[in-house]
């Protein structure tokens, strides 16, 4: 081995500067000192710090996040609502208005900007205050020992007397911190002692395995390649996890100083885009290049045709401003934030607004059946032995191991606690041991053991184990029947076998206990110990289904949700609480048979499959990854370190609050209560807010691929302006305010069946399909104006004058303003359900009202103070039915487009 690979350059070992990381060497040097030294170079008390001293570091230092997080100020936030490419180009329009003498047209685009950013700015900023609120409900703690304790306010840890619970972010460097299975590393660590520690680095390394690390001072170097620092055996990492084993550790950096606080102040402000971010991306792209190429046209046509140039060039900046869909951000944003507001008053905490659409999107629910199918109230039930018959003796080896455990005390634990209780005796007889050895649980053994002896006495050293049956009886060779010691034949293994399913299709869970005599000293005691053990029965559990579990299932069904039930339990077990809240069971597959399935299975029986039981942690997030290459989108719900994987694999990573820190670090929807009900309300609202801002893009652009086309006919055949550009952009705005109230509709029962994918390849074929039936009844009222109201007769300009000043041209500029914003408002309804609109299905009360005051204004402003200003003139009385008979036309054709599109595509929106 290279001489540099075991020595490292003499580096002064002290508590390092605030904002200082150290390099690697410094780490090196740190791995190479024994542990009482390096805390007195850190100059931390064996017992751990003073609360006094920890909060003079506090000020040094800083609170212990990788990026500080602090809620956007009202500039920050009226920024992000303007930096938009929609409000920059009407705010370049503006500037080339002013530029050339147009300020009407300078104001109006003005006030639409205002108008767009100003309704963004109070949703996003409504939404962060009450997301805000409820992070400080979700907060992630740690295990610290203090010195000085009384009279200080703490939260003691249940298992230990003198540790406290303190939240991450008040750690401080030299503080010594206790790490349990289902901890995340909160800083960057030196192991002092450890038991069989295994910890997950994924996040900072992409390496799936979890790594061993052990506390003894490193002799072996630090080695070589890209992740050499994260190999040192006996550092830890802010952003890893523990997934077995117990230890002790001293901080040496906290927050920026961190190798995750360096990372992610570098990604802090990057987020990779999700479909909807790419979507939305795409639709904006493609409206942006419909105006690039229809503006110059309309303008080189008017320019052209009319020889006044200038009035051309106005026209196409008021064309342009008409194809820029200015409250498309507004929309987005302000759907996205009502459904996390809306979902807020569920007690749920969505950490990532863009899932919320995709809780719409997902048609696949996977989860655990404990706590979301069950009350999560788990009651030891029985204790029996071989025979099936009760047992006091298999109840104390189960008690003796769960209270001398140090690890993360389960359902099960607490519920053996809880039965032992009952019997003071059996208190008493276990608190006479103590543990001098522990072997944690895994995922992969599924066991975990306890080494105990006498505290007074000679009595004998026991290893006691429990764990699932299959894993227990391959490592017992004996087993006690009738008070006595006998070998475990095969077919008594068989009957322990049948005994316990006998009892998981009753529903119950079954544990298995058993011990052995053993001597060998503290620390020397492995995974190969457990062998030869002498099996003495069950423990057997029942958690009882959910009263609300039968009507959420049925709920999640009826939306299209297929649910999915991955558990590391039995699988008869998860078949019969399926069966008592009504989930139908396709199939069951176990773990090990996931091992023998082909590509072909993988695709095929994974769609079959509704129960996936006895699984590893990997092999969950392995169902996930073949359901989304299915094309599904996947939901996952859990709570467990088995389920951090999953989660982070999944579409829509759900976890509770009482969930461990690392599940909940994986997640993007934190349940302050775990509730399918919930869940189900979640899928609503995200197909809700899909719905509301698709239903805006796909009538921005058919309205305006309709308005466009009506414009190149009108202005290739009119000798005057269709309309000019002052009227053009008004009406734009009112069209775009009677948009504002879209995020506040409600969509079709029917519609909400169903999951609900982005995709933005169908709105050119929408746009296309349903935008020139506006068109046809703008040309019929070009028509009908030119020839029943005379326009063509009645139209004679003076030489030398402006044609569009000419009163038959104001009549009819005044006539198609007053019909294209009627149209223009009212596929706001056509297109908003695939029903007929007002008779089938209306729209809620604010669309409804908004819309109706837009066509009102609309009508009046001819016949208003205004009208000169805006070279209106009054309309005839016979236009209104003229115009009445054109929108009902439009109407009754827009309903059979609609029919004729949905067959051919097969949805409507």
């Amino acid at each position: 081995m290279p001489a540099s690979a075991l020595t490292a350059p003499s580096v002064e070992i002290s508590l390092p500067a605030p904002g200082e990381r150290p390099n690697d060497a410094w780490y090196l040097q740190v791995s190479k000192m024994d542990g009482a030294e390096l805390l007195a170079k850190l100059q931390t008390p064996a017992g751990g710090l003073s609360w006094t001293e920890t909060k003079e570091r506090m000020e040094r230092y800083g609170p212990n996040v990788a990026v500080p997080h602090k809620p956007a100020n009202w500039a920050k936030v009226l920024w992000h609502a303007t930096n938009n490419p929609f409000n920059w180009i009407l705010v370049f329009l503006c500037g080339v208005s002013v530029a050339t003498g147009d300020n009407d047209g300078a104001i109006v685009m003005g006030v639409m900007v205002a108008i767009g950013t100003g309704l963004r700015f109070v949703q996003d900023f409504r939404s962060q205050v009450k997301a805000e609120t409820l992070r400080e409900m979700v907060r992630n703690q740690a295990t610290v020992y203090r010195t000085d304790n009384e009279g200080v306010e703490r939260t003691p840890h249940s298992l230990d007397p003198l540790a406290s619970e303190i939240l991450m972010q008040d750690i401080v460097p030299g503080d010594i911190v206790k790490l349990s299975a289902g901890d995340m590393i909160p800083a960057e660590m030196r192991l002092l002692d450890s038991r069989d520690l295994f910890v997950s680095q994924s996040a900072l390394t992409g390496e799936a395995l979890p790594v061993e690390k052990d506390a003894r001072p490193n002799t072996i170097g630090q080695g070589g390649g890209e992740n050499a620092l994260l190999q040192t055996p006996n550092l830890c990492f802010m952003g890893s996890s523990v997934v077995s084993g117990t230890a002790r550790a001293v901080v040496l950096t906290t927050g920026s100083s961190t190798q995750m606080g360096a990372l992610a102040s570098k990604l802090v402000e990057q987020r990779p885009l999700t479909a909807f971010d790419i979507g939305v991306n795409k639709v904006s792209m493609l409206l942006i290049k419909f105006m690039v190429v229809m503006v110059p046209i309309v303008f080189l046509i008017n320019g052209l045709t009319k020889g006044n140039w200038l009035e051309a060039f106005f026209f196409g900046v008021a064309v342009a401003v008409g194809l820029t869909p200015a409250m498309l951000p507004m929309i987005v944003n302000t759907n996205l934030a009502r459904g996390a507001v809306a979902m807020a008053k569920e007690k749920v905490v969505v950490k990532h607004i863009n899932a919320i659409q995709n809780f719409g999107a997902m048609d696949v629910l996977c989860t655990d059946k404990t706590g979301t199918l069950t009350q999560d109230r788990v009651a030891l039930i029985k204790h029996l032995d071989v025979h099936g018959e009760e047992s006091a003796q298999v109840l104390e080896k189960a008690y003796l191991n769960s209270l001398h455990q140090s690890g993360l005390k389960n359902l099960i634990d607490r519920a053996i606690g809880d039965h032992a209780k009952l019997f003071p005796a059996m208190w008493d007889a276990a608190q006479a041991y103590s543990r001098i050895d522990e072997i944690p649980f895994d995922f992969s053994r599924r066991r975990m053991s306890v080494v105990i002896k006498p505290t007074q006495g000679d009595g004998p050293t026991l290893l006691v184990c429990k764990g699932a049956v299959d894993e227990m009886l391959e490592i017992c060779s004996q087993v006690v029947e009738d008070d006595h010691i006998v070998p475990l034949k095969d077919e008594m293994a068989e009957c322990l076998r049948q005994l316990r399913d006998d009892n998981n299709n009753d529903g119950l869970r079954l544990v298995g206990v058993a011990y052995k005599v053993v001597d060998k000293p503290a620390g020397a005691y492995k995974i190969a110990d457990e062998t030869d053990l002498i099996f003495c029965g069950y423990i057997a559990f029942l958690d009882p289904p959910k009263d609300s579990a039968c009507e959420a299932l049925r709920l999640l069904r009826d939306h299209g949700v297929t649910v999915k039930i991955l558990t590391g339990d039995n699988g008869l077990v998860a078949q019969k609480v399926c069966r008592d809240v009504g989930l139908d069971v396709a199939g069951v597959v176990l773990g090990e048979d996931l091992k023998n399935w082909t590509p072909a299975d993988w695709k095929e029986r994974i769609e079959r499959t509704t129960v996936f039981a006895k699984l590893t942690p990997t092999q969950k997030a392995d169902v996930i990854r073949a359901l989304k290459a299915n094309g599904h989108t996947v939901g996952f719900m859990g709570d467990g370190i088995n389920d951090s994987l999953a989660l982070r694999e999944a579409d829509v990573g759900i976890s509770v609050d009482t969930g461990v820190d690392i599940a909940k670090e994986a997640a993007d929807i934190i349940l302050l209560e775990k509730n399918l009900l919930v869940l189900d309300r979640g899928v609503v609202w995200g197909r809700i807010t899909y719905g509301n801002i698709i239903k805006y893009i796909k009538m921005a652009a058919s309205s305006n691929f309709g308005n466009v086309f009506s414009v190149l006919v009108a202005s290739a055949l009119l000798p005057f302006m269709p309309m000019i550009a002052i009227q053009l952009l008004i009406q734009n705005l009112l069209y775009d305010i009677s948009q504002i109230s879209i995020p506040w509709d409600r969509m079709d029962e029917e519609w909400l069946k169903l999951p609900r994918k982005w995709s933005a390849g169908g709105i050119a074929s929408f746009m296309t399909c349903i935008g020139p039936i506006s068109s046809i009844f703008d040309i019929t009222t070009f028509l009908g104006m030119w020839f029943l109201f005379h326009v063509g007769q009645n139209f004679h300009p003076l030489p030398g004058t402006d044609p569009n000043d000419d009163p038959a041209a104001r009549l009819f500029q005044t006539a198609w303003f007053v019909e294209s914003l009627l149209t223009q408002t009212l596929i706001v309804h056509m297109i908003r359900t695939e029903k007929i609109p007002f008779v089938q299905s209306t729209a809620a009360m604010p669309v409804v009202l908004l819309t109706t005051a837009i066509m009102a204004i609309g009508c009046y402003l001819p016949y208003s103070p205004f009208a000169a200003a805006m070279h209106m003139v009054p309309l005839p009385g016979m236009f209104w039915p003229f115009v009445t008979v054109t929108v009902l036309g439009y109407c009754a054709l827009t309903q059979v487009g609609k029919t004729i599109y949905i067959r051919k595509f097969k949805e409507w929106m």
